[in-house]
């Protein structure tokens, strides 16, 4: 039996939420964002929505963090495998920082986590493989 394989995302998903952390020494990670997942034609368009700014950090910094979002974002849907065909815009909505913790690293893993979560939200628990973070 042959079977379609899916879309990703095969709805909007707005809103998706995002939080790593991990603390319990040095170094510690920070990093939280939301950003919401759109049909869009074949393949991964990332973009920044203009409202998402940081008070008091430098832009420079602020656009690492973003860049560091879209990269563990793309990691993760290239890692989706033949099953699922990725079409999708998404469109980072608000990002949160630790003044210490937030870095380069914290916002590539909260990428990765926003597409675990929006497969979540689109498919349910048993609709996407758990990968490590």
């Amino acid at each position: 039996m042959t079977t379609e394989p899916r879309t990703f995302p095969p709805r909007p998903l707005r809103d998706v939420r995002a939080t790593y952390v991990r603390q319990g020494g040095c170094p510690s990670f920070f990093a939280q964002a939301v950003a919401d997942f759109e049909p869009w034609e074949q393949g991964v368009e990332f973009e920044v929505a203009d409202t998402v700014a940081v008070p008091g950090r430098p832009t420079e910094w602020v656009s690492e963090l973003h860049e560091a979002f879209g990269s563990g974002l793309r990691e993760e849907l290239a890692a989706l495998g033949p099953g699922t065909a990725v079409a999708v815009a998404v469109v980072l909505r608000s990002i949160k920082v630790h003044e210490v913790d937030s870095n380069h690293f914290a916002f590539r893993r909260a990428g990765r986590l926003a597409v675990r979560n929006a497969l979540i939200e689109a498919y349910g628990e048993r609709g996407h493989a758990r990968l490590p973070v």
